[in-house]
């Protein structure tokens, strides 16, 4: 077990003049962010790995990180993409049979910033009462004068557009064309290639052993990839979609090229009123194609519709908020990650109307449009913490995608 008494010092910082002295794991440097809370237990992979979470610095409430390694197979992207990473303690040793090195190791290795032995609690609770704040995690400058003045002089979320910074750079086929040049580790892929994507249908005509009459689909899915994570391509996949990611600058007229039966726009980081160019590609879709939006994906949709977001106090982030299906009166519990919201106030007139709400603070969940085949929900319903409270939504949009197929042959 390494001496902590060894360990390089580091300084968390925020605008406000708040500061913390810690020690330092991973890779040492300067880096600014907007600091933030996750209150997950485990998952500090896919937190870190989760390109939503570009341009912020993670602070994760629960007592110890670290403790079960990284692996291969839990990635949701090529790279970590967090700012910085902060924990009462990380694990000065791991344990785990698919683990293949300590979660120190893989921050070094890509040049993120960790500090321990802080008070993570009273950092939370900190940032629930003052807000979410711009924070700069160091082990060059250990003045907290100087850092917190550095602080106070960085780039805020607000009106920076960071989708560019995370999208992919080519088309690509789930686990086939355009990976390699990604890297997604293979471990990630070859979960779920083969065999090809497809769902069985059964005959519903009444009769006898009608169960064995039926036919193969799929379904061509067009993915806009804003920071998508690999587990909504999972998830499409199997529900007998063929998922095609595409970089959020391809326009609706280079979609429709590709005939899709359905669309996704997926989730991101960053200021949702600055990716235009996206939110224009969605307006011009609308009404030629199924339409799912999750996170930034359902506010690309009300802003392409004509309704507004806005900045949450400190956001919602972790894995365990509960919202309620105003449909069925269900409660899921969701993980999430956003600092933006849809605006309930600015709906009138768009056509849409309000389908899950959080019962955290009453803020927009999920959204329908009442005319067009377009749908999408503020959490992530692919991570699954229920764990499979919110996979229904994936088959709600295949069936949209088979209604909308039928009316068009029909």
């Amino acid at each position: 077990m390494p001496n902590r008494t060894e360990q390089k010092k580091a300084i968390l910082a925020l605008e406000d003049g708040t500061y913390f002295l810690g020690d330092c794991f991973g890779a040492e440097g300067e880096r600014s962010g907007e600091v933030v809370s996750n209150t997950g237990m485990t998952g500090y992979q896919e937190v870190l790995t989760d390109p939503s979470y570009r341009g912020q610095i993670v602070t994760m409430t629960y007592t110890q990180m670290g403790n079960y390694g990284i692996n291969p197979e839990d990635m949701e992207s090529g790279q970590p993409w967090v700012e910085g990473f902060v924990v009462r303690e990380n694990s000065a040793i791991y344990s785990n049979w698919r683990a293949k090195q300590s979660l120190s190791d893989y921050l070094r290795g890509h040049g993120i910033i960790g500090i321990e032995g802080i008070d993570t609690r009273m950092l939370t609770k900190h940032i629930r009462d003052a807000g979410a704040q711009i924070g700069i995690i160091s082990t060059e400058d250990l003045d907290p004068e100087s850092v917190v003045e550095k602080a106070s002089q960085a780039p805020r979320l607000v009106g920076r557009d960071l989708v560019k910074e995370v999208t992919c750079q080519q088309s690509r086929r789930w686990g086939q064309s355009g990976y390699e040049e990604e890297a997604i580790p293979p471990g990630q892929l070859s979960l779920e290639i083969s065999p090809p994507p497809r769902r069985w249908v059964a005959d519903e005509t009444p009769g006898p052993s009608n169960s064995l009459r039926g036919y193969w689909e799929t379904y061509r899915v067009i993915v806009v990839d804003c920071g998508v994570k690999q587990n909504i391509l999972r998830h499409l996949y199997r529900q007998g979609c063929d998922p095609i990611t595409v970089p959020a600058i391809t326009t609706a007229e280079e979609i429709l090229a590709c005939q899709p039966d359905g669309v996704v726009f997926s989730n991101g980081p960053g200021d949702p009123e600055e990716v235009d160019y996206v939110i224009d590609t969605a307006r011009n879709l609308f009404g030629k194609v199924p339409v799912f939006g999750i996170c930034l994906g359902q506010q690309i949709i009300a802003l392409a519709l004509g309704g507004q977001t806005y900045k949450l106090k400190f956001g919602h982030r972790g894995v365990n908020h509960p919202v309620k299906n105003l449909e069925t009166d269900q409660i899921d519990i969701t993980t999430q990650n956003h600092g933006f919201c849809v605006d309930m106030d600015s709906l009138e007139g768009t056509g849409l109307e309000l389908t899950h709400i959080n019962l955290n603070d009453m803020s927009a969940e999920g959204l329908r449009h009442q005319d067009l085949p377009v749908f999408s929900v503020q959490f992530h319903p692919e991570a699954g913490p229920g764990p499979h409270d919110a996979n229904y939504l994936f088959g709600e949009f295949v069936q949209m995608m088979h209604q909308f197929t039928t009316n068009a042959a029909g």
